[in-house]
């Protein structure tokens, strides 16, 4: 219920007692003007407090409360103030106001707790009865009021009755449920929501319960809990969405990742396999072939560019065949006499010599069109092997031998490696030299020197010992090894030291002599497998000038490579020292 209705009634007297309006205060002398005077009232603008519903006279508007608003409907005190509000006068507006935010503060109250403060039940039974004697007595009225003003108004009926335009079927304010009448819908909501229907406590102040994620106020701490349970279930199917994207990112990333190092390798594979080649093209090692095919590629390239006849090609090409068949050097690439040639030039024109050392006779090989670009350690072996042929000492060792060719130099390291000389570069060559291009060094020079009883050793400089990159003690110790004899003149020494085998990175020479000049620097004096003969030659003219000494001198500031190796031969071996220099070897 929502308490007390207007009264008509006053106190049980004489007619002419006065009649006080309990809506305004205005007092009337008869029941009929009283009456006249409510239809003032009722003419006003109604508004429901809850639902903003509006158009509908009094008695209209008390019925749509306690059928739509029954779960709200507040205690009798609440609807006088309601009452008051509604249809206060115009010159009471102080008093209107204050009763305004009476009802405003009771309406909030009730939409808080949403829960009924007090039931038509709990009321005493003759307000019960007085409340419906006056409110089917105020509804009679108002339906012959309304009847009026539709009459008056001339509002036709296809509108229908007010009831049909603003009322809907009560809906559930918990579940949603639609219910046929508002009987039905309180039965609903006290059987299946009795829970929710609890009475607040009777002094008003019931604790309130704020959401700590959202900040919705509940008055009941177990639909805060229900609330909050919400919260956590979404926060939980969002971090699931989170880390069910977050793992796909992962693998997404994984797989690029994966992908990326694997083109990566790919690249540094194909980089490496490039390089590999290329550096097996460049130590002869491609398997494209040896000295015999690289003969005879050259010489049919010359021919067809015209630069050698067919049959010249014919007999070059049967004496490059006879020299491999019998493993001597066909002798078309050397020169003799040099040295006998500048021990002349320094005895008759070399004026700013002090002293010459010159080792003993040495012959110039220079490549060929079959070596060329990987013969020069060959080529430096004959010139040192020419020399060592020449000498009275290394006689027994050398007996019955000639400056062998290139294919027969490399069946030779091959022997040597059989006899287990140097395995680790063999391991490196593959054991194998011949019908390949491949490079030989220092160690190869000195592998075949020793299998052959030739006693020599290795000395690195693998640093520089000057400024510049410069090695002076490389100079030094050569001018050491010639100077230990002091035969002949004092300004040319002509030793019984054979050539000295000098290796860098990428070529190989022949030291033949070192000269001190006056100002004491050293130049040492070398043979180069690059140099054609045509060029060497020309130091076999008597008149020789200085200008062509230009190619065998290498003064200190030409050598700066960053290491070099020689191979200095120091005699002969016993065939006990070449067992212990094998046995040495393999160890």
């Amino acid at each position: 219920m929502l308490g007390s209705l207007p009264s008509l009634a006053s106190e049980e007297g004489p007619c002419s007692a006065m009649l006080s309006c309990d809506i305004c205060g205005e007092t009337v002398n008869s029941e009929p003007d009283m009456k006249a005077h409510l239809i003032v009232h009722m003419e006003n603008e109604i508004i429901c407090p809850f639902c903003k519903l509006s158009g509908i006279n009094y008695n209209e508007i008390c019925f749509h409360i306690e059928t739509a608003h029954f779960e709200q409907n507040a205690p009798e005190k609440n609807f006088e103030k309601l009452a008051a509000v509604q249809y206060g006068n115009s010159d009471r507006k102080n008093t209107n106001l204050q009763s305004t935010a009476e009802v405003t503060s009771g309406i909030h109250s009730a939409c808080a707790s949403n829960f009924p403060k007090e039931s038509s039940e709990s009321l005493p039974k003759d307000r019960t009865v007085k409340h419906e004697a006056f409110y089917t007595e105020n509804i009679t009225e108002s339906r012959k009021y309304q009847k009026s003003r539709e009459k008056k108004s001339g509002l036709s009926e296809a509108q229908g009755s007010i009831y049909e335009t603003t009322y809907s079927p009560p809906e559930c304010p918990f579940c949603g449920k639609i219910e046929g009448c508002s009987q039905d819908m309180e039965i609903h909501v006290k059987t299946k929501h009795a829970s929710l229907l609890e009475s607040p406590l009777k002094d008003c102040h019931q604790p309130l319960y704020d959401c700590p994620m959202c900040g919705l106020v509940c008055t009941n701490y177990h639909i805060l809990q229900e609330h909050v349970d919400l919260h956590l279930e979404e926060s939980s199917f969002q971090q699931g969405m989170d880390r069910v994207q977050c793992s796909s990112d992962r693998e997404l990333a994984h797989r690029l990742q994966q992908e990326e190092d694997r083109k990566r390798k790919s690249e540094e594979s194909r980089q490496e396999r490039e390089e590999f080649q290329k550096l097996q093209r460049q130590y002869g090692l491609d398997n494209s072939g040896g000295y015999k095919q690289q003969q005879l590629r050259h010489m049919e390239l010359e021919v067809n560019r015209g630069r050698m006849h067919p049959s010249e090609f014919h007999s070059r090409k049967a004496d490059m065949l006879e020299s491999i068949a019998i493993g001597i050097d066909d002798g078309k690439t050397k020169t003799s006499g040099i040295i006998e040639a500048l021990h002349r030039y320094y005895q008759n024109t070399a004026t700013d010599v002090r002293c010459v050392w010159l080792s003993t006779v040495v012959d110039h090989f220079h490549s060929s069109f079959g070596d060329k670009g990987w013969g020069c350690g060959y080529r430096n072996f004959q010139m040192l092997l020419s020399s060592l042929l020449q000498s009275d000492v290394y006689g027994d060792c050398l007996k019955g031998m000639a400056v062998p060719c290139i294919p027969k130099i490399q069946s030779m390291i091959e022997d040597a490696w059989n006899e287990g000389f140097d395995p680790q570069g063999a391991s490196q060559l593959n054991n194998k030299l011949q019908g390949t291009k491949a490079w030989i060094g220092a160690c190869e020079i000195y592998t075949l020197l020793t299998s052959l009883r030739v006693k020599c050793r290795i000395i690195d400089f693998h640093k520089s010992t000057g400024p510049l990159g410069t090695h002076p003690r490389l100079f030094e110790w050569i001018l050491n090894y010639y100077s230990s004899e002091t035969e002949g003149t004092p300004k040319i020494v002509c030793t019984s030291k054979p050539p000295i085998y000098l290796q860098h990175q990428g070529h190989s020479r022949i030291v033949v002599g070192i000269e001190e000049r006056k100002n004491r620097t050293l130049c040492l004096l070398v043979f180069d497998p690059g140099c054609p003969s045509r060029e060497m030659q020309k130091l076999l003219k008597q008149d020789m000038e200085a200008g062509s000494l230009r190619q065998l001198r290498k003064s200190v500031g030409n050598l700066k490579h960053k290491q070099y190796q020689i191979v200095a031969v120091e005699g002969v071996l016993s065939p006990e020292e070449k067992v212990a220099a094998e046995v040495a070897e393999q160890l």
